[in-house]
């Protein structure tokens, strides 16, 4: 009987001092949830309409994610993120099927700025943020470059700092994406081969000022293939880059931001150099309605292949957790251009595709 009670009076301490423990970490679950319908038209070469529930994203991509932190004394931090996309149209997960393909990293964050090791957003999307108006919006930029709103990289190191209004950051992956399956978040290149220190590593770099009143910034992005990689980068010797130039300012209630992106694949099929230019505006019409507009340009060198865009969305806040949403959209192919409206739909090469959109969003 008293070594009964001698185990009892323990495991009591040991659940005591996890509690203990536990009390100095904080764990939010999180989320949001967004669907809507579309019709798009010009489809396929036929010029066919279509009416659809979207896949990828409404105004944003549906996720729950879990975000901690513990208190680590000395003013340092360690910080996670959890983080799963949600295709509500089927109940799927998202990013080529991956658990947590939104975001998977722990960290450590300080004075100094955090560091995150893991699946992780990079510097392309963290420059984005904040200038471009529409963001991962149905149709917006993400729909001329998919990369754009799926900017992340497996097995990788980051580093953010904000050091009075000067942000820097950088991301360094060892293999930057090790999912096949999936379209533009998942383009099968897994990295962290013996004896190719170039395979698949991909490295992001970001250098900003940013105020209330206005910010600009500019990224670098560089990444390499390897066998099997998708976008022609099949050999370590191709690699896709991007540099960002980026600005906003707030004019009274609103915002005027936009950006640059210059781009240059060197893949099995050749080189492809373009510019992607971005202008938007945000407005807040009354306090529940903001109106969102953005024009966009794809200048392909050496091509007639290029692509303007003009988009427009309306949200009216029901509360401040629920939204419903309209827009409106017309993406112009020039020459064999088929750029869709939409992200992930189809368009028929040279054609001009309108859409309309509605929908709700929820966050909790």
């Amino acid at each position: 009987m008293t070594y009964r009670i001698r185990g009892a009076v323990a495991l009591l301490a040991g659940l005591g001092a996890c509690s203990a423990a536990l009390a100095q970490s904080n764990v939010t679950v999180y989320g949001l949830l967004d669907t809507g319908i579309e019709r798009v038209t010009n489809v396929d070469a036929a010029g066919n309409s279509a009416t659809r529930m979207p896949s990828l994203t409404g105004s944003f991509p549906s996720r729950i994610g879990f975000r901690g932190n513990e208190d680590l004394g000395g003013g340092l931090s360690l910080v996670f993120t959890l983080e799963a996309g949600l295709a509500l149209d089927s109940g799927t997960m998202g990013q080529g099927n991956r658990l947590f393909g939104r975001q998977a990293s722990v960290g450590l964050k300080g004075d100094f700025g955090t560091v995150t090791l893991g699946r992780q957003v990079n510097m392309t999307y963290i420059a984005s943020l904040k200038y471009d108006v529409m963001g991962p919006n149905l149709f917006a930029i993400g729909s001329i470059d998919p990369y754009l709103p799926n900017a992340r990289s497996d097995n990788a190191i980051g580093y953010i700092g904000n050091f009075n209004n000067v942000v820097v950051g950088a991301t360094y992956s060892f293999g930057r994406d090790t999912s096949s399956a999936g379209g533009p978040a998942a383009t099968g290149c897994a990295g962290e081969v013996a004896g190719n220190s170039k395979a698949c590593r991909q490295a992001t770099g970001l250098l900003g000022y940013e105020t209330p009143e206005f910010g600009v910034n500019t990224s670098y992005d560089i990444m390499y293939g390897n066998t099997g990689a998708a976008g022609g980068l099949t050999s370590s010797n191709n690699s896709d880059k991007r540099v960002t130039a980026n600005a906003y300012v707030k004019v009274g209630e609103g915002k005027i931001a936009g950006g640059v992106i210059d781009r240059t694949t060197n893949a099995a099929t050749g080189r492809t150099e373009s510019d992607l230019y971005f202008l938007g505006v945000s407005y807040p019409l009354n306090p529940f309605t903001t109106l969102d507009t953005q024009v966009a340009r794809k200048d392909v060198k050496n091509s007639d292949a290029d692509v303007t865009m003009l988009v427009a969305r309306l949200t009216y806040y029901l509360s401040k957790r629920t939204a419903v949403y309209g827009g409106v959209g017309r993406m112009k192919n020039s020459g064999l251009s088929a750029v869709a409206l939409d992200a992930g739909g189809t368009v028929g090469a040279g054609k001009t595709q309108n859409g309309v959109m509605a929908g709700i969003r929820h966050t909790f």
